[in-house]
């Protein structure tokens, strides 16, 4: 399979250059194909994509305006249609190579606003510019503030979707927007105009920015998730159970109860650990059974908590989701879990005594040791 970063390439470059080339009489194609594949193959997916942004700067007219109009002009046609399907064609550029488009905007256009605005919108529509936008509300937050309240009533659902996209405190692969991590409060009348958005695509937007800010303002997520689950539609709800996902995960009792889960009222009548000794790449297994002492039906949220043995011998929980279910006055439920004990990019094992939590709607139900071993050939 071709390496990601292979969207830069000399063919993808060239198609670039020659759009160029049509709206910019004097435009050095062979010079800017020959800068911007420079030593290509070396370079990663953000590197190649800076270095076509740099021949950008070099090879497009001084004036920013000037450079602009050109760079508007190569766009392909409009079309309100999903961003995985966007792809330069002799139409235009679009998808994947916008991308260095919109560093250029973030890069050259700050005393540009309204034009760099205009150029972000538009550019947008064609892939995204939820990178480029922040260094605009990092520098000019209250215009652009204003600006991004204005997109979340574009008719274009993409114009929409970076409104919610770009302002998020800590988007992933970006840099973070620290006076919204510190206060979210002025992002809230963005969302509230996105939360019914006829788009999942903008509406799964929105919760993913609260759940950027439960983060670091849990009470306030509730509040939220309480507010906006009067009234709400299935598509909301669906929302706002996204957005408070990583609350859910770690028992954030408010969460829990603007989402219709109360204290667990069930009895442990036994969870037993099958695999007391796991050899590392092998699975834990476990099963549990409980019975409900509450008066009538009660909705459960049941996870388990892995508490990993670090390297200093102290142990850290990770919360996997398992399974959500109504359970009626008196009723018994069993289940049985497999959890691989696998390698995994993001986590390194060590040997020796873990544990395993059952929690129910945030409560610890109970919790059991087993034995991690690594084999010598796994290590």
């Amino acid at each position: 399979m071709e390496p990601f970063k292979e969207v830069f390439n000399l063919s993808s470059i060239t198609a670039m250059a020659n759009h160029l080339c049509r709206r910019q009489g004097d435009f050095d194609r062979e010079g800017f194909i020959a800068f911007a594949t420079e030593g290509l193959a070396e370079l990663e997916l953000k590197q190649r994509s800076d270095q076509i942004t740099t021949a950008l700067y070099r090879y497009l007219p001084n004036d920013f305006c000037c450079a602009a109009e050109i760079l508007l002009e190569t766009l392909q046609p409009e079309e309100n249609v999903s961003i995985s399907d966007q792809a330069t064609t002799d139409t235009g550029v679009a998808g994947w190579l916008v991308m260095p488009m919109c560093d250029y905007v973030a890069r050259y256009g700050q005393e540009y606003f309204s034009l760099s605005m205009e150029l972000l919108k538009e550019m947008t529509k064609r892939s995204s510019s939820e990178f480029a936008i922040r260094h605009f509300l990092i520098s000019s937050q209250k215009e652009t503030l204003s600006e991004v309240l204005l997109w979340a009533e574009d008719d274009n659902y993409h114009v929409r979707r970076l409104a919610s996209e770009g302002t998020r405190p800590r988007l992933p692969w970006a840099m973070q927007l620290p006076d919204f991590i510190s206060n979210p409060v002025p992002l809230i009348p963005l969302l509230e105009k996105l939360r019914d958005d006829p788009e999942e695509y903008v509406r799964r937007s929105v919760a993913n920015n609260l759940n950027d800010i439960a983060k670091d303002h849990p009470d306030l997520v509730a509040d939220i998730a309480h507010k906006w689950m009067k009234g709400a539609s299935k598509e909301r709800q669906k929302l706002i159970r996204h957005a408070c996902r990583s609350l859910i995960k770690s028992g954030h009792q408010g969460c829990l109860s603007a989402l219709g889960y109360k204290e667990a009222k069930v009895h442990l009548e036994s969870f037993k650990v099958l695999t007391l000794v796991v050899i590392y790449g092998q699975v834990l297994e476990f099963e549990v059974s409980m019975n409900s002492h509450e008066r009538g039906d009660q909705d459960l949220i049941l996870d388990f908590v892995i508490h990993h043995k670090k390297a200093n011998g102290s142990t850290t929980p990770k919360v996997f989701k398992w399974k959500t279910f109504k359970l009626s006055a008196g009723e018994n439920h069993k289940a049985a879990k497999k959890h691989a004990m696998k390698p995994i990019t993001t986590r390194k094992y060590y040997p020796g005594l873990h544990k395993v939590e059952l929690v129910a709607n945030g409560k610890s139900l109970g919790i059991r040791d087993f034995e991690l071993v690594m084999e010598p050939s796994s290590v």
